[in-house]
């Protein structure tokens, strides 16, 4: 596992967190294993389906952490890395305007990153380096959103999508997302480099692949980051402030202002994102204040009109972040930790 810094005296880690329902489940909460419940959630699965979600969590006592569901659901946890005090083996964060990485559905990417669409239970590198998201070589992971896209279209099901480093298969199997309904979903998920920098993907069915991506880790240099823990808070929840929105919503998140208050040091946030449509909403885009919004990047999907989540890095310069829906939508931001010097 990639050893990742942090300015904490006990380790952080990178999970992905599978519910698997025995009915629907209003949602589940992680935390550090020792200290109160937070008021904050991981994710919902409101019609009982089978869902992930990436969540960086700090060790708690013994180095456990604690999980909690409204309903009755079995949880699965894989981990991909963890956060651990600075030291020479550990990796720096740098941050990347959101970029796409990968599409399936298209010719237009470099070879390999693009068409045709991942074939059942067939392997497929990825040669992420000659992507035109100027991700450099000397990344020995990257900071990804995968967004598995049905084949040939919405209601063919897909169990699972599984990611990993090129020549460095799991030795248990474990997923990175899972779309059995047909749907569009995307989760996070941090993915070390393989041979040649490239990464390796599997999907038990056929299906699209969108890959996005928002950083990557390298060894310690100018510009590098390190994780802070914050205790878990709510930054914003629309449903406070008015009805749904649309398009860019205005004005920006204030992050740094808000109660929970991260340093104006921040380069870069941490969250849960959490969208709750009245309807169909095809995708939200979370991206760093002060710039264009990136066309060809997303941070999530509900065009099923379910409340859905997601955890989302994005950078900051100002410290405030932008969203856009394409479809009317209330969002909840939750706030665990954040990247700084």
């Amino acid at each position: 596992l990639p050893s990742f810094p942090t300015r904490r005296s006990s380790d952080l880690y990178s999970l992905n967190v599978t519910v698997v329902p025995s009915g629907p489940l209003g949602f589940l909460t992680m935390w550090p294993t020792g200290e109160d419940k937070p008021a904050v959630s991981t994710l919902n699965s409101l019609d009982g389906r089978i869902k992930a979600n990436a969540v960086i969590v700090p060790a708690g006592y013994q180095g456990a952490v604690s999980v909690y569901v409204t309903q009755t659901a079995n949880v699965i946890l894989d981990i991909d890395g963890y956060f651990a005090p600075v030291s020479g083996s550990t990796l720096a964060f740098y941050h990347l305007a959101p970029c796409r990485v990968a599409d399936t559905r298209y010719t237009t990417f470099p070879p390999g990153l693009g068409s045709p669409h991942l074939s059942a239970l067939v392997e497929r590198d990825f040669p992420v380096l000659s992507s035109s998201c100027n991700i450099p070589d000397t990344a020995q992971a990257y900071s990804f959103n995968f967004t598995a896209v049905p084949y040939p279209g919405l209601g063919h099901p897909l169990g699972y999508l599984e990611v990993w480093p090129k020549d460095q298969k799991p030795q248990h199997q474990v997923s990175t997302l899972n779309n059995l309904t047909g749907t569009i979903v995307a989760n996070a998920a941090i993915v070390p480099a393989g041979t040649g920098g490239e990464i390796t993907a599997l999907a038990n069915n056929d299906t699209d692949l969108v890959i996005d991506i928002n950083g990557y880790f390298a060894s310690a240099g100018q510009g590098g980051l390190s994780l802070y823990p914050a205790a878990p808070c709510r930054v914003i929840d629309t449903r406070q402030l008015g009805p749904p929105f649309i398009g860019t919503l205005s004005p920006p998140v204030d992050v740094v202002d808000s109660p929970c208050g991260p340093p104006a040091t921040a380069q870069a946030y941490v969250f849960n994102a959490t969208v709750v449509p009245p309807g169909a909403m095809g995708y939200l885009t979370l991206w760093p204040d002060g710039i264009g919004r990136p066309l060809q990047f997303s941070t999530l999907n509900a065009i099923d009109g379910w409340i859905t989540s997601n955890m989302a890095i994005v950078s900051t310069t100002n410290g405030k972040v932008d969203a856009y829906a394409s479809g009317l939508t209330q969002l909840i931001l939750d706030i665990s930790s954040y990247f700084a010097p």
